[in-house]
């Protein structure tokens, strides 16, 4: 009887490798453990991808907050006030909860990267294609991200956008891998009767990892979790006047302020102020955090003079931007462009003083803004001018 050759290209079986390369990993029995099984890689696997589907949500409004498109621009939120405090929060503890999840997930179907052959088909070829890729852009991506948070950058390329594309890059080949295993999520969903023996240890054993790594690291956000913050980077009531700092006045070239420093604001009716000036103005306090994308966030009180007065001033519409300009040179962030619900926010203010004392030289001295639910990058320190767009 004649064999049907397969109608679709993909199934088209591919030549078998020599059996000599059978070696090492490859070879059979190679693996032992019963719980390199379906059921145990769908519970962690349903664990790691709400992780990282959690990580890349809250990574995207991340960077929407901080480079937002042209049409969203000037719809940002400026509430809730601990808006981002929350969600780079929880961005940093689900990418550092994903680690070991990512580890015992890998351990649980290892076995299934050595199968042999390599690829049966083409159609099998590409599934495992798209499976390296998911690998690769995962490692890569928490990787990355573990070491931002020490800001620790021995790569060549820029991380914030790499970051951003593999993030799109693993949440896609992440889609794209439970399509293909559908069928095989779903019998291996419901716990199988009678249990796999050391199935709940090992489940256990990996819940009890996760749960001690979030313990020491989350306290750099979380503050009831701040005694515990034994491997988190940044403690944050350490630092210049209590409150951690990234970039410092001495890294900026901004220890020493002008003698002759003005705040200048452009616009339809242009002005300077002298520091002393600025203190006669209406002052007012407001508390507010700073928080950063490397995980960590800190609540301080601000005072100064609400940036909505100063604009009126200016004859500012209540709809135009307004960009800051810092006395920092040729940092990625001396100039910063604010939409107006930040800019009218009453909440917004150029801060001249924190928790009571003049700012110190790597908070900003002698003036910074500080508004709600906006990344701490974006809260320009030692700004000297002002203007209405």
């Amino acid at each position: 009887m004649r064999r049907l050759r397969p109608r679709n290209p993909l199934d088209v079986p591919l030549p078998a490798p020599p059996a000599a390369l059978r070696r090492g990993p490859l070879r059979e029995g190679a693996f032992r453990s019963r719980l390199h099984e379906p059921r145990t890689a769908v519970v962690l696997g349903r664990w790691l991808g709400a992780a990282v589907l959690l990580c890349f949500a809250t990574g995207l409004i991340s960077h929407v907050l901080q480079q937002p498109p042209g049409w969203l621009r000037d719809h940002l939120p400026s509430r809730p006030v601990q808006g981002y405090r929350i969600t780079q929060g929880l961005h940093v503890i689900s990418g550092i909860a994903a680690i070991p999840l990512l580890g015992a997930k890998l351990w649980v179907v290892y076995p299934r990267l050595f199968a042999w052959p390599p690829a049966r088909t083409v159609r099998h070829a590409l599934e495992r294609l798209g499976i390296a890729l998911l690998l690769g852009a995962l490692l890569l991506e928490l990787f990355t991200g573990l070491l931002n948070t020490l800001q620790w950058y021995p790569w060549p390329f820029p991380f914030r956008q790499t970051h951003f594309w593999l993030a799109w890059i693993a949440v896609g080949g992440l889609l794209l891998h439970i399509a293909a295993k559908g069928p095989e999520i779903a019998e291996h969903w419901r716990r199988s009767k009678p249990p796999l023996p050391g199935r709940r240890a090992l489940l256990g054993s990996v819940a009890a990892a996760v749960g001690a790594v979030t313990l020491v690291t989350a306290g750099q956000t979380v503050p009831w979790l701040r005694s515990l913050d034994l491997l988190g980077p940044r403690r944050p009531d350490l630092g210049p006047q209590g409150i951690p700092v990234n970039r410092t006045a001495a890294q900026a070239g901004t220890v020493h302020a002008p003698t002759d420093w003005r705040l200048r604001v452009d616009g339809p009716r242009p002005y300077t102020l002298t520091m002393a000036e600025l203190l006669a103005l209406p002052q007012t306090d407001v508390d507010l955090p700073i928080a950063c994308v490397e995980g960590w966030s800190a609540s301080a009180r601000w005072g100064g003079v609400r940036l909505r007065d100063l604009l009126d001033r200016a004859g500012a519409a209540p709809g135009a931007l307004v960009r800051v300009t810092s006395l920092e040179q040729g940092g990625p962030y001396a100039v910063m462009t604010m939409p107006h619900t930040y800019a009218r926010d009453p909440l917004t203010v150029l801060a001249l003083r924190i928790n009571g004392q003049v700012l110190h030289p790597d908070h900003g001295y002698p003036a910074r803004i500080v508004a709600p639910n906006r990344p701490g990058v974006l809260q320009t320190k030692w700004v000297s001018r002002l203007e209405v767009l």
